[in-house]
């Protein structure tokens, strides 16, 4: 007797663990052009923990970083990528509160964009410790958390709560995605509601972090939070507007155009709204003058032969510019090269302003009105370098896991049970196989036709 093969579905302690070692048979497994970027971010990344590594045995005396200016580059790349990470809320807000399909396709790609960034968030702040092996000061129980006190404890919260928000709605979708089922939205869209909240508090908080300081009249600004909102809301999209365009030109990803025509269309706005910031806080120092005035002046103009900063502003001020100018001529909707060319340029713009163009200058002139200058060295370029790289790479390998996920490609294939076709002694009230009873007989025998063509009639 035919038995049919009937499918098997097992539960998560089968499908999960063959999830995540599919994962990583699709984040190892590429093309010669892969290996070769992997490879170059691997050697930059090592290079990177080997300069940390004689940083920690020598101490921070081997960078430039000193009693006068103690936040240098780290801090400024910290900073910077915390407005990335919360930049990738702009495709999630399309996509899920004003449901757009093509936006919630791709959507994914910035809630990975924000999971690299607040790791490299994190990488940057450890560096910057001098005895990272003391962090368990931090820990609750352990040490004094000093919530909620002090606004380091309140950046610790929201880089972690961030994090743990996006690990889970990406982990979550790409695991359903896997086992080819519909996701369901308790599970996510709370979450998804959270995050976007919560993208806005890590930036504003960090925000708090500077103009809290109240011997440091630079960062003491109400401008400071919306500021950095606005510059997030052009570096993330601008990188995931680059990110798209490698994807379908390297990747073969289709991608269409209308989710990066709206990214451009919110650079428009946020790129302008912040080079209006800047005007307002250069208006406020130079205009009404001032002792506190000592720090912008440095930063643009140089102050008694110190100027290591002005090239480094002015650069960033007119790279923000030729990118406002190229997203807002009709050829930004249309033309990849402009856009691209718009992106570098506003992405390299805001990492200079956002970076070294507010944290340096932050502490020169010191508090006591002495001018000691800080250009980072090898070392911290170097440990910057490898955190970069190392950032790339979850970022690469995650979109290398996530795209065949998403579309359809990497599906779990359930393993197949076939019932056991071995012959059983039948039922008592059953005739042996091949001898039919005497009611089955009749009713498998045909009646017979008489003459006149009638069935089951007498003539």
């Amino acid at each position: 007797m035919a038995i049919q093969a009937q499918q098997a579905r097992p539960g998560h302690l089968v499908s999960y663990p063959r999830f995540l070692w599919r994962s990583l048979v699709m984040a190892t497994d590429g093309s010669l052009a892969f290996y070769a970027w992997m490879t170059m971010l691997t050697a930059v990344a090592l290079v990177g923990a080997n300069a940390w590594a004689n940083q920690v045995a020598s101490g921070m005396i081997v960078t430039n970083m000193t009693d006068h200016v103690s936040w240098g580059l780290y801090i400024a790349n910290f900073t910077f990528m915390v407005g990335v990470a919360a930049g990738g809320v702009m495709m999630v807000i399309p996509g899920y509160l004003y449901r757009n399909k093509e936006m919630h396709d791709v959507v994914i790609i910035g809630e990975l964009l924000a999971i690299a960034a607040i790791v490299m968030c994190l990488l940057f702040v450890t560096v910057d410790l001098g005895r990272p092996d003391r962090f368990w000061h931090l820990i609750p129980g352990l040490g004094r958390f000093n919530f909620p006190i002090s606004m380091l404890t309140w950046d610790v919260i929201v880089l972690n709560g961030y994090l743990l928000l996006n690990l889970h709605i990406c982990g979550y979708l790409l695991y359903i995605r896997y086992l080819g089922k519909k996701p369901e939205p308790r599970w996510y869209v709370p979450f998804v509601m959270i995050s976007i909240v919560w993208a806005v508090s890590i930036h504003t908080v960090t925000a708090f972090l500077f103009s809290g300081l109240g011997g440091r009249p630079f960062w003491k600004s109400a401008l400071l939070a919306p500021q950095f909102l606005a510059s997030a809301f052009v570096a993330g999209p601008a990188f995931l507007i680059l990110t798209m365009f490698i994807l379908r030109r390297i990747g073969g990803v289709v991608i269409s155009d209308r989710p990066i025509q709206l990214l451009v269309q919110i650079i428009r706005v946020t790129v302008l709204i912040n080079l209006l910031m800047l005007c307002s806080k250069l208006f406020t120092e130079f205009y009404t003058g001032g002792a506190y005035s000592k720090h912008a002046i440095y930063l643009f103009f140089g102050w008694e032969g110190h100027n290591a900063l002005v090239p480094w502003i002015w650069t960033a001020i007119v790279f923000n510019l030729i990118a406002a100018v190229l997203f807002l001529l009709p050829a930004a909707m249309r033309s990849v090269r402009v856009v691209s060319i718009a992106c570098v340029l506003a992405f390299v713009g805001l990492w200079i302003e956002k970076g070294m163009g507010l944290i340096v200058p932050g502490f020169v002139p010191s508090t006591l009105s002495e001018m000691v200058e800080y250009v980072p060295n090898l070392t911290e370029w170097q440990v910057s370098a490898g955190i970069w790289a190392f950032g790339l790479m979850i970022y690469t390998v995650a979109l290398k896991i996530a795209i065949p996920i998403m579309r359809g490609e990497e599906r779990f294939i359930a393993p197949v049970e076939v019932a056991d076709d071995t012959p059983h002694e039948p039922p008592a009230d059953q005739p042996p196989a091949g001898e039919a009873s005497a009611t089955d007989q009749t009713q498998a025998d045909p009646p017979e036709r008489d003459s006149g063509g009638e069935s089951g009639r007498s003539p």
